[in-house]
This record gives C-alpha cells, structure tokens and sequence, in this order.
C-alpha cells in the first residue's frame, strides 16, 4: 500500500485544479530503471487504470501502482515538502537500501 501525507494531499488536490482535471484523475505512481542508484521514482495524474493496476485509497486520494512497482513502493509514504532543502514531492521508501544525493532515485 502507498499513503500520502496531508501536505501531499493538499498539493496534489491544488495541482489537479489548477491542470484542470477533475476528481476522475488519480495519481499513479510508478519505480523505472535508471538514476544514479539504479531506480527512479514516476509520478503523474491518469484518469485510467490497467488490468495489472492495484488501486489504493488513502485521505481521498487514488494511487495507481502497477504490479511491479508495487515490489519497490510497499509502504511508502507520498509526501511533499516546500522548505529550503528542496521544493516537490517526496517518497518515504522503506524499502530503499540507498538512495542518491537529490533523493530521485533508490536501490534496494
């Protein structure tokens, strides 16, 4: 399962406003191969799910997390921060072993 945090829930609810999609729009959130520590973290709206999708619900929000992703992003925590040491989301993983300096990617 992923669950966002309430600073996350409110930046991703301001961010589908201001695209202009509607609540049919979820996040989906995805691990891809490559970054300096082997495995980047994907982050977009989709308004559709795949047959190999698991759906999680948490504080209103939809996350889409593929089969194989979900391998890599087992209780994580979608979070996001604004402060001096970096402004966008970030992933509370667990799971990673390693991760790089600007936090964008991860081993486990």
């Amino acid at each position: 399962m992923v669950t966002v945090s309430d600073t996350a829930k409110n930046k991703i609810v301001e961010l589908r406003k201001a695209d202009g999609f509607d609540d049919d729009y979820q996040i989906r959130v995805g691990v891809l191969g490559g970054g300096c520590s082997g495995l980047t973290y994907n982050l977009e709206f989709n308004s559709d799910s795949k047959p190999n999708d698991m759906v999680f619900e948490d504080k209103g929000v939809k996350i889409i997390v593929d089969k194989k992703s979900l391998l890599y992003l087992a209780g994580t925590t979608l979070d996001f921060s604004d402060g001096l040491n970096g402004k966008g989301f970030q992933f509370i993983n667990p799971n990673a072993t390693r991760t790089c300096g600007c936090g964008e990617s991860f081993a486990v």
